[in-house]
């Protein structure tokens, strides 16, 4: 490779252990007495129930604690060995030339031209195109799910805007190059004629979004018109036949310097109604098929259409994993793809959604890494194509053999071939689909963020978002190759944990809403739940409870960019999407068990409303629309603001104090979490107040079991 006989190679990374390892061992052995110590607390109290209503709530908070226990120990498998890498891009020279770079295959993933706008998905290509990477090896492929004409239309005028772009970034040497957040960052910039040709083409992408149709006279010649004769009578987004338009050719098209383009293509599956299209799942596995007729690059990177990229040196950094002779990272290695983590920029300072979802993309990753590798998580990761084929032991060929690929990629052979491989009946009977095994994965983390993509800026849009992930994860979870029964036989057991600490997450919501009612309940009708201050068992439940807080603010902290604000945020996040997101989850995957069916798949809106973004850097909770999500919060919000007013004076009249102050002070918890129901329900007077209908409904729901409770 390269350089390699001039003289010795020089690393393209390093790996370091964790220094918490040790430390975190060590806790795990003491929390684990501690979790049993309670257990036989529980079982000693069930065997001495005084009453028939008081067993079944000591049972309902025995599974609760049970649930937390087991949660816990999921979460060990993170912490058992984290690992820290760090890359060095400046080095490939000294093992890989330019020339010899593998080919790139870029996937942009876009369902909904209303929801995703065109020019978002249209700055996220352009920002990967202009890779610090030999134009002429880069092919992105951009599927529209959506069968939209909006989204050709623009990436139609993406294609003549980059002949502007690319040389620009490359001449100027830009790190932001994303065109928005770049013109958006640089009042000065040193091409003005540049900025006003973007906004112009922004302009009239987003009037043809907002008019909903491409109009002729936007199309300037007979061969821009012939690509959009497939819109026609019948055509629909959930029927329509495979689209496929090839927008840049790297052999023959340039920029404005006289330089080679990177491919563009544009791609829209067969859809049918007849047949499942699994989503964006199937539309990855589309997407490697055709690209595998037409480029067939060895490389892959997946994103979503909203994560641009940050950093033009990112395909290089890959490579450090990728190409590193020293750890046998070749095309023949084990190696499978290289995770970044997703990063976001329309987060508020405080980070109120937990839209960062530190844990997910920082945290946990690092700790799997020290394993077998991080999870896929579904964007900004860089994979070899030939791990979608077998284990690294097996022979390697795509769809289309070597002899049966043309250099023009736009000829009426290839296209052929790429439109039947695009069928929506192409896997059934095939061995899509079938187990893999044997490969590792990486975790690449670097300081300046590889991608970086939208965040939700209303509650209701990331409560939804969680919703739908949780459902995914508990099919997961329980189907016949789950983490536990299955996972356990074939990956080690640390492994096994981390991966079902995500498929159980929606396993939460129990706990939460039994410490979220029970201890309220009982607290209206003097009955002690926990042990009364001073008592040994008093001294337990503090060391667990303590002890799982304070490691979980270490690990948030001690990751890039946590802070006590941000870990507030987020643990009360967390405490609502377990009333609400985990939740409706748990009840919609368990009646689809029982045939009964749920919602279907919704995209995440990508839309910025004014208003909303400006209550959102404000740190203003969006509770604007009546959301069913938003009812349950709001009940507990409401029984816990009542509960912990009557209780706290009664205790304090009666002199119960001791025996009733974990009860008082879970209550106040909940209380001093739910601030921001509160000032929704009764002061704020903007958009973003709860709605009448979900403020009408957790106060009768409130009522109704604040009654009960005084009765029983």
């Amino acid at each position: 490779m390269g350089n390699l006989n001039e003289g010795k190679a020089l690393p393209l990374h390093k790996l370091e252990l964790d220094p918490r390892i040790i430390p975190n061992r060590i806790h795990a052995i003491v929390y684990s007495c501690g979790v049993l110590a309670l257990l036989y607390h529980h079982f000693v109290r069930l065997r001495d129930a005084p009453s028939l209503s008081s067993f079944f709530i000591f049972l309902t908070m025995l599974v609760a604690d049970i649930i937390l226990a087991f949660m816990w120990a999921m979460n060990q498998g993170f912490r058992w060995r984290p690992v820290r890498r760090q890359e060095f891009p400046e080095n490939l020279p000294s093992v890989i030339s330019e020339s010899e770079f593998p080919k790139l295959d870029v996937f942009i993933c876009t369902a909904d031209p209303y929801k995703e706008p065109p020019i978002d998905v249209v700055n996220t290509a352009l920002s990967v195109m202009a890779f610090d990477y030999p134009a002429e090896k880069i092919s992105v492929y951009v599927s529209d799910d959506g069968g939209s004409e909006l989204t050709l239309f623009a990436f139609m005028e993406a294609a003549k805007f980059a002949r502007h772009w690319l040389p620009f970034c490359k001449k100027n040497k830009i790190e932001d190059r994303c065109p928005e957040a770049y013109f958006g960052s640089n009042a000065l910039c040193p091409s003005p004629d540049l900025k006003d040709i973007y906004e112009s083409m922004r302009d009239k992408l987003e009037g043809v979004v907002e008019k909903g149709q491409v109009s002729k006279e936007l199309l300037k010649n007979n061969h821009e018109q012939q690509l959009f004769r497939h819109w026609k009578t019948g055509f629909t987004r959930q029927d329509h036949p495979t689209i496929i338009q090839v927008l840049l050719d790297s052999k023959k098209d340039m920029d404005v310097t006289g330089s080679y383009l990177p491919n563009l293509v544009y791609f829209s599956r067969e859809k049918s109604r007849t047949t499942s299209h699994n989503f964006k799942a199937g539309a990855l596995n589309a997407l490697l098929r055709v690209s595998g007729a037409i480029s067939n690059a060895p490389l892959i990177l997946t994103l979503d259409c909203d994560m641009y990229s940050n950093d033009p040196q990112t395909p290089r950094r890959a490579l450090c994993f990728l190409v590193d002779p020293n750890k046998e990272n070749t095309s023949n290695s084990n190696l499978a793809f290289v995770q970044f983590p997703q990063r976001f920029r329309q987060i508020d300072k405080n980070d109120i959604y937990g839209c960062e979802h530190k844990r997910l993309y920082q945290i946990n990753p690092a700790g799997m890494d020290g394993l077998a590798g991080p999870a896929y998580v579904g964007s900004g990761c860089f994979f070899q194509r030939r791990a979608f084929y077998g284990p690294p032991s097996a022979s390697f060929q795509t769809e289309a053999d070597e002899s049966e690929r043309y250099t023009d990629i736009a000829s009426a052979s290839v296209l052929q071939l790429a439109h039947e491989v695009a069928s929506c009946t192409y896997e059934q009977g095939t061995s899509w689909g079938t187990k893999i095994e044997g490969w590792k994965t990486v975790f690449c983390n670097p300081v300046r963020p590889a991608f970086l993509g939208d965040a939700p800026i209303t509650l209701n849009d990331a409560l939804s978002q969680n919703k739908r992930w949780c459902i995914g994860q508990l099919e997961v979870g329980f189907c016949k190759h789950n983490p536990l029964a299955f996972g356990t036989k074939h990956i080690s057991l640390p492994m096994a944990f981390a991966y079902a600490y995500y498929s159980y997450w929606s396993l939460w919501s129990i706990p939460i809403l039994s410490y979220g009612l029970l201890p309220q309940f009982t607290l209206l009708g003097h009955f002690p739940l926990f042990p009364k201050v001073l008592d040994p068992w008093f001294y337990l439940y503090a060391y667990l409870t303590l002890g799982a807080y304070a490691q979980d603010l270490v690990d948030f902290i001690i990751a890039r960019g946590g802070t006590i604000q941000r870990w507030w945020s987020d643990q009360r996040i967390w405490m609502m999407r377990g009333a609400s997101s985990f939740l409706f989850a748990l009840l919609q995957f368990s009646l689809s068990q029982i045939g009964i069916s749920g919602f279907g798949f919704n995209v995440t809106s990508k839309v910025v409303d004014n208003d909303q973004s400006k209550r959102h850097k404000q740190g203003m909770f969006e509770f604007g629309v009546p959301s069913p999500l938003f009812v349950p919060p709001a009940t507990i919000a409401v029984i816990n603001l009542a509960t912990f007013i009557i209780g706290l004076g009664t205790a304090l009249r009666v002199g119960c104090f001791s025996e009733m102050f974990v009860q008082i002070f879970i209550s106040g918890y909940v209380v001093v979490n739910s601030l921001p129901l509160y000032e929704a329900m009764l002061l704020r007077n903007d958009k973003g107040k709860m709605h009448i209908k979900t403020k009408m409904m957790a106060l009768c729901l409130a009522c109704v079991v604040i009654a009960v409770s005084l009765k029983v």
